[in-house]
């Protein structure tokens, strides 16, 4: 029998608005090869087919940022990123799905769109470059330009780089719920979960859904783009905030992050990333982008070769399929 928590914390999660963009539940299943390569049973949580454009987790996200912003009567969608994220991409093509008109703020000069860019113009999203290379441009380029549609008597909804909000990250707080119902149902007792962590907010919705569900296994994150520390502190103010938003306590260990195994810096591939996506292609025939799920399973690698994994465990595979041409 539930506890009147329980059903208390269920009750604020099905209040939150939600929008429906997702094909889920998204599969898990073994990845018997590249197990015994490894030497730990890894099983793979295959969000690159979330179904919206070409699949990946910030899927997940979206339908609880859109169902916000719907509910506050927006009009326009204002997000950001560098050149190849899949997040403005999906945000863009999500948005003029329930008829908001998507504009992206782009660090760096202005230059040919290819990839996840040519797709969000494809899919009607204006597009803005910042002029600088400080990826921090993206919010202050945000904030202007909502501004001048506040004073044309817009109404913008506002997302800083990943979607990587309290309410977005409810998208992995509900992924947790749906990993528990499946390991249940194949009589697994994972424990641990691992992913690639870059906006922070994937993470933090893993570490409430822990503090929600109590599902039995550590999240490990690997970070692709910032130093761990601020990592930390990063998924644990997310976290906290989906944790207020559910009406349960925050998670009560510090969030787990591990450095990238490989040397490259953001948005830029790595050796390690690269034979790490190799053998996992090879064995399993599943694509890892080179710039995040890539360099998670080398995290993930690098901690089973030195002995920190005992399996069986997750890998959360995060899509972004553009990448894989357009990243050198």
């Amino acid at each position: 029998m539930t506890t009147p928590a329980a059903r208390a914390s269920w009750a604020a999660f099905v209040r939150r608005p939600r929008v429906r963009l997702g094909t889920l539940p998204t599969p898990l299943h073994p990845a018997p090869r590249l197990s015994e390569a490894v030497g730990v049973e890894i099983w793979l949580k295959r969000d690159d087919l979330t179904g919206l454009g070409l699949g990946g987790n910030k899927v997940r996200v979206l339908e609880f940022v859109l169902g916000d912003a719907l509910q506050r009567g927006a009009d326009t969608l204002i997000t950001g990123g560098g050149p190849a994220s899949n997040w403005v991409m999906l945000a863009a093509l999500a948005a003029r799905t329930r008829g908001l008109q998507p504009i992206l703020v782009i660090y760096g000069e202005p230059a040919p769109l290819v990839g996840n860019l040519a797709l969000a113009e494809l899919a009607g999203a204006e597009i803005v470059f910042t002029g600088e290379e400080d990826r921090a441009s993206v919010e202050r380029g945000i904030d202007a330009l909502a501004a001048q549609l506040r004073a044309q008597g817009r109404n913008p909804y506002l997302l800083g780089r990943g979607g990587a909000t309290g309410v977005g990250a409810l998208g992995y707080a509900a992924a947790t719920l749906e990993l528990v119902t499946q390991t249940r149902e194949q009589n697994l007792t994972p424990s641990q979960l691992w992913l690639a962590t870059g906006s922070c907010g994937t993470q933090a919705g893993l570490v409430a859904g822990q503090a929600w569900q109590h599902p039995g296994w550590a999240v490990h994150g690997v970070s692709v783009s910032r130093p761990v520390a601020e990592c930390v502190a990063r998924v644990a103010t997310i976290a906290a905030e989906t944790c207020a938003l559910l009406e349960v306590a925050p998670w009560d260990s510090a969030p787990i992050v591990h450095s990238d195994a490989g040397d490259a810096e953001y948005g830029k591939r790595s050796a390690a990333a690269d034979t790490a996506a190799e053998l996992v292609a090879r064995t399993e025939g599943v694509f890892l982008d080179p710039v995040f799920a890539a360099k998670g399973m080398a995290g993930l690698l690098a901690a089973a070769a030195a002995g920190q994994v005992s399996g069986p465990v997750i890998f959360l595979v995060t899509g972004g399929a553009p990448t894989l041409f357009t990243v050198g």
